[in-house]
C-alpha cells in the first residue's frame, strides 16, 4: 500500500502495520515520516528498538533476519530500524529485503521500518522494492517545489501558532522568507522554529521576518534551467548569483542550460516533423516537472529560434572551457547569464 507522506498521520491513526518502508531525498522530510513511524510503535507497547545501518558489501544481512524472526528478549513487542543510505542493498541485501518482508508480514509483535533515499524506477522495479511494497506500507516522501514553498512555509509557522499578515503584505513575506531558504528545507524548518523562539504566537510582519531569517538557499544546476523555462528572470539572476557564490563549476550549469535547450529544439523538430506534442516529448524522455516548463514553451517557438539557442549555446560552451568568443563576454558567469536570459526573454510572457 503505498501512502503520501502527508497521509502518514491518518493511515497511523488508522492502525500500525508490521512493515513501513520511508524512501525520498528530503532528509527533513523523511526523519519526520520515520520519527512518526516510531513514536507511532512506542505507543503501542514497541519498546525496544534494534538500529541496522546498511554500509559496505559485507554487512551482515543475517543479523537483520535473525531479528526479524525472534522474539524480544526484553519487550513483548519491538521495532527494528533498517537504513540503506545508498539506497543499493546488493544481491545478498535483496534477497535478505525479500525475506524481511515476508517475516514482518506475519509477526504482529515486531514492526520493521525501512529507510531509503530517493530511488530511480529501475530500482522500484526491483524484487526487493517490490516485496517491501506489496507486504507493508510505501511511504514517499516527495521534494516541495519552489512553488509550494510559500504554502508550505505558511503551514508550519501556524503549526506553531504564527502566521503572516493578510493580503499583499503576507504574500510578499511567503515569497520573501522562500526565497531566503529554497532548496534547503532542513535549514527553513529551523528558521522557522527560530522564528516561534523570536516573537510570541500571533501574526509575524515583513520587518520581522526579513530581520530574523538568514539568507540559507540552496541551488542546484538542474533548477536553474527549470526556472528558465518558466521565465523567471529574477529567480534565474538570484539562482546564478549563489551557484556562483557556492563554488558551482560553471561547465555544470552549462550542462543543464544546454541540455534543455537541445530538448527544446529536439522536440520542436518532431513538431515540425508532424508528431503530436506527447509523442514528441515521451521520444525525447522529457517528463514531470520539465514536461510542463518545455509543453508550455515549445509551441510558442520557431525552429530558427531554438537552432539559435543551440548555437549560442555551442559558443557558451566554449566559453566556460577557456575560450573566447565574438560579442559575448570572457567571463563564464557572465556568458552563462546571457545565454540563460535569452531563453528567459521569451518564455516570461508566457507564463500564467
Amino acid at each position: 500500500m503505498q501512502v503520501a507522506a502527508n497521509q502518514l498521520g491518518a493511515q497511523l491513526q488508522r492502525g500500525l502495520k508490521p512493515l513501513y518502508t520511508v524512501h525520498g531525498d528530503e532528509p527533513l522530510l523523511v526523519q519526520e515520516a520515520a520519527d512518526a513511524i516510531r513514536a507511532a510503535a512506542r505507543a503501542a507497547g514497541h519498546s525496544e528498538r534494534t538500529v541496522f545501518t546498511v554500509a559496505g558489501a559485507h554487512f551482515d544481512w543475517g543479523a537483520v533476519l535473525a531479528a526479524g524472526g525472534a522474539m524480544s528478549l526484553f519487550a513483548d513487542k519491538q521495532l527494528i530500524d533498517i537504513r540503506i543510505p545508498s539506497g543499493k542493498p546488493g544481491k545478498d541485501g535483496s534477497q535478505a529485503l525479500q525475506r524481511v518482508a515476508e517475516l514482518a508480514a506475519g509477526n504482529d509483535s515486531t514492526v520493521t521500518l525501512v529507510v531509503l533515499p530517493r530511488l530511480d524506477s529501475a530500482t522500484q522495479k526491483s524484487a526487493w522494492f517490490a516485496a517491501l511494497d506489496a507486504n507493508g506500507v510505501l511511504v514517499k516522501v516527495d521534494p516541495v517545489e519552489r512553488g509550494a514553498l510559500p504554502a508550505w512555509i505558511a503551514q508550519r509557522l501556524q503549526a506553531n501558532g504564527q502566521r503572516v499578515m493578510a493580503g499583499d503584505e503576507g504574500q510578499r513575506t511567503v515569497q520573501f522568507f522562500a526565497d531566503r531558504v529554497e532548496g534547503n528545507l532542513l535549514a527553513a524548518h529551523q528558521e522557522i522554529q527560530k522564528l516561534a523562539l523570536l516573537h510570541p504566537p500571533g501574526e509575524l510582519s515583513l520587518e520581522q521576518v526579513q530581520s530574523a531569517v538568514l539568507n540559507v538557499a540552496r541551488y542546484t544546476p538542474f533548477k536553474l534551467a527549470e526556472a528558465v523555462l518558466a521565465g523567471q528572470a529574477q529567480r534565474v539572476q538570484r539562482m546564478l548569483d549563489g551557484l556562483q557564490a557556492e563554488g558551482e563549476t560553471p561547465v555544470l550549469v552549462h550542462f543543464a542550460l544546454s541540455d534543455d535547450i537541445r530538448t527544446l529544439h529536439r522536440v520542436r523538430l518532431a513538431l515540425d516533423a508532424g508528431r503530436p506534442l506527447p509523442m514528441a516529448l515521451r521520444e525525447n524522455r522529457v517528463w514531470g516537472t520539465k514536461e510542463k516548463l518545455i509543453e508550455r514553451v515549445v509551441q510558442h517557438l520557431r525552429t530558427a529560434q531554438t537552432a539559435r539557442w543551440l548555437g549560442d549555446a555551442h559558443t557558451v560552451d566554449g566559453i566556460v572551457k577557456g575560450l573566447k568568443a565574438k560579442d559575448w563576454p570572457a567571463d563564464p558567469w557572465a556568458a552563462l547569464q546571457q545565454l540563460a536570459m535569452k531563453v528567459v526573454k521569451e518564455a516570461a510572457p508566457l507564463r500564467r
